[in-house]
């Protein structure tokens, strides 16, 4: 659950360091070298939309399913022999922990993305995709709608 309570249970603002507190400390990603079909692969294993693209510790671009749809099928490229690097998103937007999850909506949907890499310090920390937006929003009404509930009855 990506909601952070008090003691008293009062909702604390949500911001995307709590969302990344809640999800798995791993961090998917593959090498630049490595082909668009360890990729996708790896995407599918994973079952993830997106993987974080690291040249060793040093993180290098987002490869997306987008990027294959139109940079691979649509080139008639080979998944087998295109690597990472030749298609991957270089330089993508990037966001601090303490955003607030109506900024990062905000910024995805100017933008038409759907992954953002969290980096804080210089380095990549994990990346928060539209759907852990969706829940977390999702969370914190349904905590909003508990509340009234039990203020209404009196319970």
């Amino acid at each position: 659950m990506f909601i952070d309570y008090t003691q008293k249970g009062e909702l604390i603002m949500n911001n995307i360091r709590a969302i990344l507190n809640q999800k798995s400390k791993s961090i998917i990603s593959i090498n630049p070298e490595n082909t668009v079909y360890d990729a996708l692969k790896l995407m599918v294993d994973e079952n993830v939309g997106a993987i974080l693209v690291m040249n060793s510790e040093i993180f290098v671009g987002i490869f997306t399913e987008r990027d294959y749809a139109r940079k691979v099928i649509l080139r008639g490229k080979a998944s087998k022999e295109t690597r990472v690097h030749e298609i991957m998103t270089p330089d993508p937007v990037t966001i601090n922990p303490d955003f607030s999850i109506e900024d990062c909506m905000r910024l995805m949907t100017d933008r038409f993305i759907r992954h953002l890499p969290v980096i804080e310090n210089g380095k990549l920390i994990g990346v928060i995709s539209i759907g852990d937006l969706v829940k977390s929003i999702m969370e914190e009404q349904q905590f909003i709608i508990d509340n009234l509930q039990h203020y209404i009855s009196g319970t």
